[in-house]
């Protein structure tokens, strides 16, 4: 009867906790965007490079993300926040005009390494996002035109 009793306990403890959390929610107000300083504007990629990497890097690397259901659910939506915040550190697509072009050069190379090496997109994207997985050609499309 006492185990019961605990484990009755322990359940209502982590459920209680589980909603408390609740209220601590992410920020995902929009962000002001200008066209203009956009990567894919200025570097004048073509169309197939433009949807590639919308598709496979903007969600983290830019300011336009689209934030899934479970973005809702603590903790879930920190570990999310986290990785976006710590991915537009990184390298923000929205804001290319805000690197010297050294920076860009070297964002670029940097991209291109990733990408080859298939770090990115990161394994959990991948997972749930399933149209942001590259094949081959794909890796090789954006390597090459990141590159040169």
């Amino acid at each position: 009867m006492i185990q019961k009793f605990n484990k009755l306990n322990l359940l209502i403890a982590f459920l209680a906790v589980f909603a408390l959390i609740q209220f601590k929610v992410i920020d995902k107000s929009p962000i002001e965007i200008n066209p203009e300083s956009d990567f894919l504007m200025i570097e004048q990629a073509p169309k197939e490079v433009v949807e590639l990497i919308q598709t496979s890097c903007y969600d983290c690397h830019s300011n336009l993300t689209t934030y899934p259901w479970y973005s809702n659910i603590a903790p879930v939506s920190w570990w999310l926040k986290g990785h976006i915040d710590h991915g537009r550190e990184k390298l923000n697509f929205s804001e290319w005009d805000s690197y010297t072009p050294d920076q860009g050069d070297t964002l670029k190379v940097k991209s291109a390494d990733m990408i080859e090496k298939k770090w990115m997109p990161i394994l959990t994207y991948k997972i749930i996002h399933k149209d942001s997985r590259l094949n081959e050609v794909q890796r090789e499309v954006l390597v090459d035109w990141l590159r040169n």
